[in-house]
């Protein structure tokens, strides 16, 4: 019988089922919303229960919808958001509403640390700034405004290792995820009481799952799971990987000599290295799915979101039209903004309405509007907003990347800019960089079924699995006429960024 290995995608507002065979081929998808509400400002929560069942409902719909027999499903993998928090309670439920990673509400501890010296004191087993969306930030929270949440909880989970909970009855932290908490000591991979007790957070230490890799098989799926979700009691399920290792693993990352752009809901901009970056110059290290590896990393919630959220407020016709015309209101829009050419668009968007990579405070603005600018301008400058903020990271990364390196990196690019040629044209002309990508349509859920093949077996290593399942498009170049112009209107986006700095604080209200 023919071998399936299945991939669960838990992002930020959508989760997704994807078989694949052996040879990445992407047999279908099936995907559910789940989302989140805002019961407060900066608050980002959904049910998690509800998360739960909306996993187990798209497994049975990508079983059914593909005819696949669930005993050909040789593996199960799973990926997801990182950083925000889900904990699970003494009383096999919920503690909490699940958080995502765009939740801003424990802003106030990272810039505390920062101030009393915890933060430098922790680096040298860290290796990472703290962020307000991580689960040491969102504990410290909790902590002191909420505390009788956690005299319930029992595990400390991140988003996928919480489904894989659910899929098998076994607690377990995959390092990829939890090495970007803040709660792991990375450099000696391990999670470490100590560090804990300089958050004042030395009470969860026992609420940290048993440390797993991506691809150990962390379990099998239960007879109750078997039940709910359509697949085999008995089905191995791996340890899984956070969703930027499993895009960069989709995209081939397997060595230093690329660099990986993921445009989601976060802009995430990442190469591996066999050393991890100390100087303090980069956001993010944290351990890759591949060991001998760190994945250094610069992210900020300033990507796609920003352009889903303004094509649901402000394309409500084109929307009704492309539905009238059975396409898709994102072909609308590119339609649209292909008509303005680089040098015809003055306005610039700050694509912070998570967000910033420049102010924990900072919103999302256009500037520059005049009478003649219209919704076509609009549109291209928040591709081209987005495609500011990933240039921003990439800059840090570069100067990193190019201290081993004579050559220039190639820009292996997934997410939902890949599905726009315009904006993929955007990206390679404001990087200056040439880009390609993956040919499945959710690398995400591909990297979990590569670490699935691996687990069962069916590969011995990631690279193997790389080897057989990763397909890339050929390269697209940057047209260096408009690497010229976007050159300074990157200037100006850097220059108007920096202007409004000082005002953010003022709209706390």
């Amino acid at each position: 019988m023919r071998q399936y290995f299945l991939g669960l995608d838990n992002g930020g507002t959508v989760a997704k089922a994807a078989i694949f065979d052996g040879a990445g081929t992407e047999i279908g998808v099936a995907s559910a919303n789940v989302p989140f509400h805002t019961p407060q400002p900066g608050f980002a929560e959904r049910d998690m229960l509800g998360m739960w069942k909306s996993n187990c409902d798209i497994i049975r719909e990508v079983l059914r919808q593909t005819g696949t027999d669930p005993s050909s499903i040789a593996g199960v993998g799973c990926t997801g958001h990182g950083k925000g928090l889900y904990l699970w309670g003494k009383d096999h439920s919920p503690a909490y509403q699940g958080i995502v990673s765009t939740d801003t509400r424990a802003w106030e501890y990272p810039l505390r640390w920062q101030n009393d010296g915890t933060a430098s004191r922790v680096f040298s087993k860290t290796f990472q700034k703290i962020l307000a969306c991580q689960p040491v930030s969102l504990l410290a929270w909790f902590r002191d405004h909420n505390p009788d949440v956690l005299k319930k909880v029992r595990w400390v989970f991140e988003a996928k290792d919480y489904i894989r909970f659910m899929l098998t009855g076994e607690a377990g932290a995959e390092i990829t995820d939890y090495s970007g908490s803040g709660l792991m000591n990375i450099r000696d991979r391990c999670f470490d009481r100590e560090l804990l007790n300089e958050y004042g957070l030395g009470d969860f230490f026992d609420a940290l799952p048993p440390p797993l890799r991506s691809t150990d098989m962390a379990g099998k799926i239960s007879a109750k799971a078997a039940e709910t979700t359509g697949l085999i009691e008995g089905t191995p399920v791996a340890g899984g990987m956070f969703d930027i290792d499993a895009c960069a693993i989709a995209s081939g990352i397997v060595d230093p000599g690329n660099i990986c752009v993921v445009a989601g809901t976060w802009s995430i901009n990442e190469y591996v290295s066999p050393q991890p970056v100390i100087d303090g110059s980069v956001m993010m290290n944290s351990l890759f799915c591949l060991p001998e590896y760190y994945l250094i990393e610069e992210s900020s919630p300033t990507s796609a979101g920003n352009y889903e959220w303004f094509l649901n407020c402000f394309l409500e016709k084109e929307t009704f039209k492309a539905k009238a015309d059975s396409a898709s209101v994102y072909e609308e829009a590119e339609q649209m903004a292909s008509a303005i050419l680089p040098n015809q668009c003055d306005l610039v968007f700050l694509p912070f309405l998570f967000g910033s990579n420049y102010n924990p405070e900072a919103r999302a603005s256009f500037v520059g509007f005049s009478v003649t600018h219209t919704k076509a301008h609009m549109i291209r400058a928040v591709l081209e907003g987005i495609a500011f903020s990933h240039k921003t990271h990439l800059e840090k990364l570069l100067t990193q990347f190019r201290k081993n390196r004579t050559d220039d990196p190639v820009i292996r690019l997934s997410g939902g800019a890949t599905k726009s040629k315009l904006w993929t044209q955007i990206m390679a002309d404001i990087f200056g960089l040439p880009i390609e990508t993956v040919t499945v349509s959710e690398p995400g859920a591909l990297g979990a079924a590569m670490s699935a093949a691996v687990a069962s077996g069916y590969y011995q290593d990631a690279r193997e699995a790389v080897r057989h399942m990763v397909h890339l498009t050929d390269q697209l170049s940057p047209n260096l006429e408009n690497v010229r112009i976007y050159e300074r209107k990157y200037l100006l986006y850097q220059d108007i960024a920096a202007s409004l700095d000082h005002v953010w604080s003022e709209f706390r209200y």
